[in-house]
């Protein structure tokens, strides 16, 4: 009897847990509204871009303002984030295995401090190149090369000032040289 007394116990407070998180998530999602107060759902995935722009006197959304553009570097930058993320999971498993030896661990350590510098390398010329008055930039990095596709200001085309700025900034930042570097225009 006690033990099935211990059970219903706890699956009485795990219940009551259950319900208290569900009440919360209710509570603080905002779902709840006033009477005549409309609801705005949402959606897991989708996104709404708040800020917004002014052209010729009337607010209009900054997606509006850039294009469809802007959605190919927001799908590169996330597209890029879920292939770290994965081969770092990867290498955190390899590094963690009970029967590695000293050489896998090394292997693994160096190739997370090669993709931990590679984010933060790609980020600054992101942040540099889009300093400089470009609409949005997106790098990629590897070994012993790097890509970075450019959206031109004002919509135009990429000049070879534009490209030698681009490569100057993004030899600056990781040692590479010029011929290891490629300067893409976004289309």
């Amino acid at each position: 009897m006690n033990r099935n007394f211990k059970r219903n116990m706890v699956v009485a407070t795990v219940l009551l847990f259950v319900c208290a998180a569900v009440y919360l998530n209710w509570k603080y999602a905002g779902n709840v509204a006033d009477p005549g107060e409309a609801v705005e759902t949402k959606t897991l995935g989708e996104s709404t871009l708040v800020s917004k722009t002014e052209t010729d006197g009337e607010p209009t959304d900054e997606a509006a303002v850039y294009g469809e553009g802007s959605d190919y570097f927001a799908t590169a930058r996330l597209t890029r984030q879920q292939a770290r993320d994965n081969a770092l999971n990867l290498l955190k498993e390899a590094s963690e295995e009970e029967n590695a030896d000293q050489e896998t661990l090394n292997a693994a350590s160096e190739g997370i401090q090669a993709l931990a510098s590679y984010t933060l390398q790609e980020a600054q010329i992101e942040n540099l190149v889009t300093a400089k008055g470009y609409t949005d930039c997106v790098a990629f990095m590897g070994a012993d090369s790097l890509s970075v596709v450019v959206a031109p200001p004002d919509a135009g085309e990429l000049t070879a000032q534009d490209v030698a700025k681009i490569t100057d900034i993004a030899m600056t930042e990781t040692g590479y040289k010029a011929d290891q570097i490629k300067i893409l225009p976004a289309n």
